[in-house]
């Protein structure tokens, strides 16, 4: 068996470790990057959104992902919240009107509180908990007057500090 050179050996150990800081600064990098978005999924043939109730930190984004066929909304619900993006109504398309792929739509998030939203298209609870016509420009109606179940959420937004908790 032929003696392995003590700079053969250093170099492969060199090179080794080289491609062990490589991947753990890459796995890092993705790590923290993977932190900053939290996805909030509506479940295919489901009106609902899930996770109900989401806690992130200040300065993370959260990424709505339609994969139901019908189109659903994300409203804010100005009067609960205090994590800013008052006014927002955003159509978010189902597979049916997006050439078969989710829809989906991101917010980013800069200071504490909450986020209470809903979809326009669905009655939603009011302030004594009791369901109430859907929002802005009306919703979907059945035969019978009704339009169907609450499809509300709360994003909890916490300081981005992790030092202080």
């Amino acid at each position: 068996m032929p003696a392995v050179s003590f700079h053969r050996v250093f170099r492969l150990l060199t090179i080794s470790l080289l491609a062990v800081v490589a991947g753990l600064a890459v796995s890092s990098a993705h790590a923290e990057n993977a932190d900053k978005t939290h996805r909030q999924v509506i479940v295919p043939q489901e009106d609902r959104f899930t996770p109900f109730a989401l806690t992130i930190r200040s300065g993370e984004s959260v990424e709505w992902i339609n994969m139901d066929t019908d189109d659903h909304t994300v409203v804010s619900d100005d009067f609960f919240n205090t994590a800013g993006h008052n006014g927002t109504d955003v159509l978010i398309p189902g597979t049916d009107n997006n050439h078969g792929k989710p829809g989906t739509f991101r917010l980013h998030f800069e200071k504490p509180g909450t986020f209470v939203y809903y979809c326009k298209f669905h009655s939603h609870l009011d302030d004594a908990h009791q369901p109430a016509a859907p929002g802005p420009r009306g919703g979907i109606q059945d035969s019978h007057g009704n339009f169907g179940t609450p499809m509300m959420g709360v994003i909890t937004v916490v300081s981005g500090d992790r030092g202080q908790d």
